[in-house]
């Protein structure tokens, strides 16, 4: 196995670990919520919509700071290479998944993993292990 040292950074992805895992404690300890992305997004399109502030509050941070970070100078570029219709697709995909999985991998893994849940326990090994199967297919199979 090769790692890229010159972008192998431990110590920004702990960092953003900290960060994320204190977001999902302070907003579980002070608004009773779990911290999960599709779900968060999810109660903005459902009516009537009775807690929409904290909800605005939290996509606005998640998207403004690499926004902010990006006008810094700091922000990282990451190249992807696909067809915005593969883009598009694997979106569509994501979407159906995370309502047949009952969340996205930031509320299981996050913190459904941190509450001891079975279910987000199931769900995260299920998300590791595609991602995991998925990569192998690709790069050895596929020649990719």
């Amino acid at each position: 196995m090769l790692i890229d040292l010159g972008n192998f950074t431990p110590g920004l992805s702990l960092t953003g670990g900290l960060v994320i895992g204190a977001a999902a404690a302070v907003l579980i300890l002070f608004n009773g919520r779990i911290a999960g992305i599709s779900g968060i997004f999810g109660g903005l399109l459902n009516w009537p919509r009775d807690d929409v502030n904290w909800r605005l509050a939290f996509l606005v941070g998640l998207v403004g700071a690499p926004v902010i970070a990006g006008l810094s100078g700091k922000s990282a570029q990451a190249e992807i290479e696909a067809s915005w219709g593969a883009i598009l697709a694997a979106g569509f995909l994501v979407g159906i998944g995370t309502r047949y999985a009952s969340g996205c991998t930031s509320g299981h893994g996050v913190c459904g993993l941190s509450r001891g849940s079975v279910r987000s326990l199931v769900a995260t090994a299920t998300f590791m292990a595609t991602g995991f199967l998925t990569v192998f297919v690709q790069r050895h199979l596929l020649g990719g």
